[in-house]
């Protein structure tokens, strides 16, 4: 694309936008230019913020750093270069390990993952494609190392991403530039580049 769907709106706009730029600033260093396109809308900013406050929620053993992960994950299924930039960069700002961030794709056989990794994650990954993948072997690993909560918030990352993954590859967000040399540092040598949302 020769540029962004939709202009984000300026941070300091007003100041609902600027209350949500703060928000960020903690998760992510800086606040996504995907929730300054919303904010043309502040219904669906503000809606996106409540969904995204409640699924990165920790009530099981589904840690901050796995749930970013998952997001991967799932966003490189669906071939959403900004959403990976950011969930690796997230992943990284929550404590997941280099071992595990550099090989997230050989999730498989890598010794950083265990059998429950393994089953999460292949959950994420079929849930995150079309036509749905989940079938009864997925579901079955998926019961046996977790809980019905524990489920329910491994597919609200799936979901929440599922969203953003649409709106940022259709929109052709422009990736900031701390997201994207995280993913150059962890994922470039796995072939990652910027693709659409460079500007």
């Amino acid at each position: 694309m020769k540029k962004p769907l939709v202009s984000p709106l300026d941070r300091n706009a007003t100041k609902q936008a600027q209350t949500m730029a703060e928000f960020y600033e903690e998760t992510l260093g800086f606040t996504p230019n995907s929730l300054f396109t919303m904010m043309h809308r502040p219904r669906i900013a503000n809606a996106f913020v409540e969904m995204n406050q409640a699924v990165m929620e920790n009530k099981g053993r589904i840690t901050s750093a796995m749930k970013r992960e998952i997001a991967y994950l799932s966003s490189m299924t669906t071939g959403c270069r900004y959403c990976e930039a950011h969930a690796i960069r997230a992943a990284e700002r929550y404590g997941s390990s280099q071992g595990r961030m550099l090989n997230l794709w050989d999730y498989k056989k890598h010794q950083a993952f265990s059998e429950a990794d393994r089953a999460m994650f292949d959950l994420a990954i079929a849930a995150s494609q079309v036509p749905n993948g989940v079938n009864d072997e997925i579901a079955e690993a998926a019961r046996q190392h977790f809980d019905q909560g524990e489920i329910v918030e491994i597919l609200g990352v799936v979901a929440l991403f599922g969203y953003l993954n649409r709106w940022n590859d259709s929109m052709g967000t422009a990736l900031e530039k701390d997201a994207a040399d995280s993913a150059d540092n962890i994922l470039g040598s796995n072939g990652w580049v910027i693709g659409k949302h460079s500007y």
